[in-house]
């Protein structure tokens, strides 16, 4: 079932998201899931019925080939493993994309790579892994970003180790930081009778867990371990962009719309999604 998996996906692990894509699977969630629901989706986590297959008409093939360019999408909530090469369900997985973008890298009839993207960001693991893929491939053949229309967060990092970026007007880039979500269901939990009590080897072994409140311990140790991902997040677009990671902390995880990203040295231009993939074909025809 396709609940349990976006609850495990969504709580409790940092995500380098836009938060007002996170409220809104929150909300999504809250209203079709009362608390035992959730308990049970717990319970299930490891063995639900959601389907990881997804269509294909070519199994080997999850980008489209135009005029010797290779179309990579990036789209939806990003996830470290979908099993798909193409987005499937609103989410690309970035196993999909890191098979995709190798397998064009390889294919001689493609001269040049483009990142798709529109997506709003996902989570923080595998992301990094991806993005130094692309980097250190540069130079190999040409790979740009075309955004249509936004690359936040996680999506923005990938788009950062292209060679360059494009956005269009109303377009937007930015969002560099990382959320963590802690669900407290005790006092739910509480009003509906039931009393929730772990057995533990280890001091933290049940920190963070939706049964009990987040102790300040916890909190500050997942902060700390939140606030190194940032700085990862942080030194990673400064690195791909040839910017101060001053100037990239500076952002506060902002996002911009068009030309703003641009002028904070987010992209390298304004330019619709056709005019900006027509402008590739003559750079390498």
């Amino acid at each position: 079932m396709k609940f349990p998996f976006l609850a495990q996906r969504l709580f409790n692990t940092p995500l380098a998201i836009t938060p007002g894509k996170a409220e809104v699977i929150m909300a999504a969630l809250a209203e079709r899931m009362g608390i035992a629901q959730m308990q049970r989706s717990v319970s299930m986590m490891d063995d639900d019925d959601y389907d990881y297959t997804g269509p294909g008409d070519n199994p080997r093939t999850g980008y489209d080939v135009v005029a010797g360019t290779a179309i990579v999408p990036v789209a939806g909530t990003l996830v470290q493993k979908l099993g798909t090469l193409r987005p499937y369900s609103g989410m690309t997985g970035y196993d999909g994309i890191r098979q995709n973008f190798l397998t064009a890298l390889a294919d001689p009839k493609v001269k040049a790579i483009v990142l798709d993207v529109d997506s709003p960001g996902g989570e923080v693991a595998g992301c990094f892994d991806l993005v130094d893929t692309i980097y250190k491939a540069r130079g190999t053949k040409p790979v740009r970003a075309i955004l249509n229309e936004a690359a936040y967060s996680a999506a923005y990092a990938i788009a950062s180790a292209a060679d360059s970026i494009y956005v269009p007007r109303t377009g937007g880039t930015g969002s560099i930081g990382v959320i963590w979500m802690h669900m407290d269901w005790s006092k739910a939990l509480d009003a509906a009778g039931f009393k929730v009590t772990f057995v533990t080897y280890g001091d933290s072994k049940a920190d963070g867990h939706p049964e009990i409140e987040l102790s300040p311990e916890a909190y500050a140790r997942f902060k700390a371990q939140i606030d190194s991902m940032g700085e990862l997040f942080v030194e990673t677009v400064a690195r791909n962009r040839d910017i101060p990671a001053s100037q990239v902390r500076a952002t506060q995880a902002a996002t911009y719309m068009g030309a703003a990203g641009v002028s904070q040295g987010l992209a390298d231009g304004v330019m619709a999604p056709d005019a900006a993939f027509r402008a590739l074909l003559a750079d390498i025809n």
